[in-house]
């Protein structure tokens, strides 16, 4: 029977059973044919989940058992956070309880890194929210997270009133960032106290790396005083701890440790004193053709600094105020150095204020006594070794013979070129003896006084001037320094000093700006007592000596100016060359009452004109004239 394919087909499907073969054929592909995909699916799924099952496991161990202390320790900071109470900051008071500087509330911005939004899109809109509403660029806003490790950010300081309110009203949509109270310092004279004082600005990152107990916020001294007795002022910090919920909200606070405030400081110092030598100084040196200055007022048995004066000055309260940029970066680029403390670090020769401590120096080597007489006749002429013309070493006048006294009254240059280099058969000093006898008197050391970058000065000898300027030391070079010309460096501060070592007759005394350290109730800590640097070994009777020539330079000399004060002062001038034809620096150191000398008050006039009146004269007059004329000065009832 024939068939085909197709009627073949039609009939299977219409059946309801198999034939035998057609089993036969199914037991025989059964290991032919593969496992359903459904099951594979099932296998791949059981191996992929056993797999991920054990490296959570794996992970899970070290969370909970090798990471537990680190990440328990990094829950606890963000469940609460230690902060620093910052305390009251110290006063400064003048000699009489004027305060001269105060506290100001301000308010500042800050940033708690750990407590913005975790999503990089939520910590975008913040931040673009707050540089909206302080007027800045967003990238600046993230500069100052990027450039520093800190977890606490100054993000914006002394808030001005106006952003003060934004801020504050949308507060609660800006995590991360809060306001914080502050302060800044206000000088109530800030231009006539700028370099005693000094002034204070925020901490730099490096600093918040370096010192303990500091945050972004607080505020440190940088000059003056304020840096100084930065530990003193400052007082000790507190702690705080706040404890946050999950989303970063505080829920509890704690004070664990309570803050101690700033001891204040009291100055020898008088501020009226002080502001009138300022106003001196404003007047009269616009007449000659300068407008820098250094005054400093010295009391003779205690070495406290009565006044201190540098000129021109600044505006201390410039350096708390953001909007002041551009003014502080005048002060620094302006060709006068108004922050520059002349006072202490100004550093000029000396002139002939030099000339007493030269002359203590040979009475004492046995050079010359009290009746020593040369007969100065104008100049020095110093033969030339190598032929050719001689050198001449001129005086500013003839003076005749001349004894130590008369000397330094009129202020004989042939007389200390004599009794310092030598000529014909008179030995001087010397260069090396002159170097040891001026250290004694504090000339290249510091003095320490209770103020930053104090300057040594420098004395000059021969072997300084071969190392450095590849040339011998001649005669002529130790002539200049007994005169107080060539190389040496002096500060203000050391000749006044040095003369109140004079006058008190040996000692040379610390300078100290702070009289004592009293408590918020003004009750006293400390008092600080006079410090001896050195008791000079020198015969009282060559101080008299040298006092009585100093009288001299008042009564007919040099500094016969102040011979119409109504009080004996003594005096000795100097006037310095400065390499500029008609321009020197000119100085005088005086002491006062002459009987019984109180206080040393030394000037100095730099780069002035030339004059018939000398500036520094003249502003020596001025200043004690006002002093001895005060109803509360001890001195007024002196008279000649």
């Amino acid at each position: 029977m024939i068939f085909s394919f197709k009627d073949k087909g039609k009939k299977i499907k219409k059946r309801d059973e198999l034939e035998v073969q057609e089993i036969f054929l199914d037991k025989f592909s059964e290991d032919k044919i593969e496992v359903p995909l459904v099951k594979r699916k099932i296998y791949f799924f059981f191996g992929i989940s056993a797999i991920l099952l054990i490296l959570l496991l794996v992970e899970t161990f070290s969370l909970q058992i090798i990471q537990h202390r680190s990440f328990f320790a990094k829950a606890e900071r963000n469940k609460a956070g230690i902060y620093l109470v910052r305390p009251l900051r110290g006063i400064i008071y003048d000699e009489n309880f004027n305060q001269l500087v105060t506290n100001k509330k301000v308010f500042d911005l800050i940033c708690e890194k750990n407590i913005l939004p975790r999503s990089l899109e939520e910590k975008e809109e913040v931040i673009v929210r707050i540089s909206e509403i302080l007027e800045e660029k967003p990238e600046e806003i993230f500069e100052k997270f990027n450039s520093t490790l800190q977890e606490r950010v100054l993000i914006f300081e002394n808030l001005p009133h106006e952003k003060l309110i934004k801020i504050s009203s949308q507060i609660e949509k800006l995590p991360g960032f809060k306001i914080e109270e502050s302060v800044i310092r206000n000088y109530d004279s800030g231009f006539d106290f700028s370099h005693l004082l000094g002034y204070v600005n925020k901490v730099s990152k490096e600093e918040l790396q370096n010192f303990e107990d500091y945050d972004v916020s607080d505020i440190i001294g940088r000059t003056g005083l304020e840096k100084f007795y930065e530990k003193i002022l400052r007082g000790k910090v507190g702690r705080l701890r706040i404890e946050r919920d999950a989303l970063g909200k505080e829920i509890n606070r704690k004070i664990i440790q309570e803050p101690e405030f700033g001891n204040n400081i009291v100055l020898n110092l008088n501020s009226e004193f002080q502001k009138k030598v300022i106003e001196i100084l404003r007047t009269t040196l616009k007449n000659y053709d300068t407008q820098k200055a250094a005054v400093v007022a010295l009391d003779v048995k205690t070495g406290g600094i009565l006044s201190l004066v540098s000129f021109p000055s600044y505006d201390n309260n410039l350096f708390s105020q953001k909007e002041s940029l551009k003014e502080i970066e005048k002060l620094f680029k302006d060709p006068n150095s108004p922050l520059l403390n002349r006072v202490i670090s100004g550093q000029y020769l000396t002139g002939s204020t030099i000339k007493p401590f030269i002359a203590i120096s040979a009475l004492e080597e046995k050079i010359i006594t009290e009746k020593t007489k040369i007969n100065c006749q104008g100049f020095i002429k110093i033969p030339n070794p190598w032929g050719g013309e001689p050198s001449i070493f001129r005086d500013w006048e003839k003076h005749g013979v001349t004894d130590i006294k008369k000397a330094i009254t009129q202020s004989c240059n042939v007389y200390f070129y004599t009794i310092g280099g030598g000529y014909e058969n008179f030995k001087g000093l010397g260069a090396e003896k002159i170097k040891k006898y001026l250290k004694l008197f504090g000339f290249e050391k510091k003095l320490n006084i209770d103020l930053p970058n104090e300057k040594s000065g420098f004395v000059p000898d021969p072997k300084w001037k071969k190392e450095n300027l590849k040339d011998d030391w001649r005669v002529g070079d130790t002539y200049n320094l007994s005169i107080g010309q060539g190389f040496i460096k002096v500060t203000p501060l050391q000749i006044a000093a040095a003369t109140a070592a004079i006058v008190n007759e040996g000692n040379l005394l610390k300078p100290r700006v702070v009289k004592k350290i009293v408590d918020f109730k003004k009750n006293i800590i400390q008092e600080i007592q006079p410090e001896i640097i050195k008791e000079l070994p020198f015969e009282k009777e060559y101080f008299k000596l040298v006092k009585e020539g100093m009288r001299g330079a008042v009564i007919s000399g040099t500094a016969h100016l102040l011979n119409s004060l109504s009080v004996k002062v003594a005096a000795k001038t100097g006037t310095a060359q400065t390499g500029k034809e008609g321009i020197y620096h000119y100085w005088i150191t005086t002491f006062f009452p002459y009987e019984n000398p109180e206080i040393v008050l030394t000037v100095l006039v730099e780069n002035s004109i030339e004059k018939e009146l000398t500036p520094a004269n003249f502003i020596a007059k001025q200043i004690l004239e006002w002093y001895f004329a005060q109803p509360s000065s001890i001195y007024s009832g002196f008279t000649n």
